[in-house]
């Protein structure tokens, strides 16, 4: 049977609760860059680390396959946001955390970095407000403490 014709419970309660608002969809689409942005990163440190003269080539590998894993929980949390997962909340609030002093440490060089670090702070800053944002945390299921209201 198709999803359609057996829809699961999260299916069913999205479909409830009508489309899918714009805050979440561009809260789901900055992380997902932010994601790519780490692929990119990764994969441009690894082909430098394997072909060309990095001071240690070991570094660089591990440096660029880290970046590539890590950008798994950016990507996955998008995708959730998109599906109204209720988890995907969490994994992306810590990307936009992290992305913060990050940010900051780029704003600190005295070089190409810091239009870098200015784009991923108002990159991080504007995805925490939206995730933040009531109508985000509805869409999502979310219920505060002590609110047991369906």
């Amino acid at each position: 049977m198709s999803s359609q014709q057996n829809p699961t419970p999260a299916s069913e309660a999205a479909a409830e609760a009508g489309p899918r608002p714009v805050r979440l969809t561009v809260a789901a689409a900055l992380t997902a860059l932010e994601g790519l942005a780490l692929v990119v990163g990764g994969v441009w440190i690894l082909v430098l680390g394997l072909t060309g003269h990095p001071d240690d080539r070991q570094q660089a590998v591990t440096g660029g396959v880290t970046l590539i894993v890590l950008a798994l929980l950016p990507l996955l949390a998008a995708r959730g946001l998109l599906g109204r997962r209720s988890w995907s909340r969490g994994p992306a609030l810590i990307t936009q955390i992290i992305a913060l002093p990050v940010a900051y440490n780029l704003l600190q060089a005295d070089s190409m970095a810091i239009p870098g670090g200015i784009a991923l702070a108002v990159v991080a800053v504007g995805s925490l407000i939206l995730l933040l944002n009531p109508e985000t945390t509805r869409a999502l299921g979310i219920r505060g403490p002590g609110n047991t209201d369906k």
